[in-house]
């Protein structure tokens, strides 16, 4: 069996400083073929994007994926809500999760997974001010402690 090669397009950095990140999942995207073609230049973005599970879909706001220049009449919206393809057992778990726990659903990171695009989804629950504090402090001490061990090993 062939590796399966991981390409990766897009990555939301914003949501692993904003959220605890529970759980991942691997979903499908349904995509047309000039937002594919789109995808494939490195066109595409989930800053802004979030998840909501409708009539046991899972459906994508807010995730960019520029207009294919060569695309003319077949280009579809960049904002267009895109569906994901998720096992029945999956979103219902996830529903189960989000109504009991307070989760929200947030997508990580868009990539290619040998010719298919793929979303990884994170069950996250939201941080405090104070932790996002803790996470920054956290950081600037190990930049520090790098710092240091870098100057003491040049003499």
């Amino acid at each position: 069996m062939a590796k399966e090669t991981r390409k990766l397009i897009a990555n939301n950095k914003k949501a692993r400083f904003d959220y605890f990140i529970e759980d991942t999942y691997e979903a499908g995207v349904v995509l047309c073929g000039t937002e594919v073609k789109s995808v494939r230049m490195g066109k595409c973005s989930v800053k802004e994007a979030f998840i909501r599970i409708e009539n046991g879909e899972a459906w994508i706001y807010g995730m960019h994926i520029s207009l294919y220049e060569k695309g003319n009449i077949f280009n579809k919206e960049p904002l267009r809500p895109k569906k994901l393809l998720l096992h029945k057992s999956e979103i219902n778990k996830l529903t189960g999760q989000m109504a009991v726990k307070g989760y929200t659903l947030v997508p990580l990171e868009v990539y290619f997974k040998g010719s298919l695009v793929k979303v990884q989804i994170g069950l996250a629950k939201g941080k405090k001010l104070y932790d996002k504090r803790a996470d920054i402090a956290k950081k600037d001490q190990r930049r520090e402690a790098e710092k240091d061990f870098k100057v003491k090993n040049l003499y």
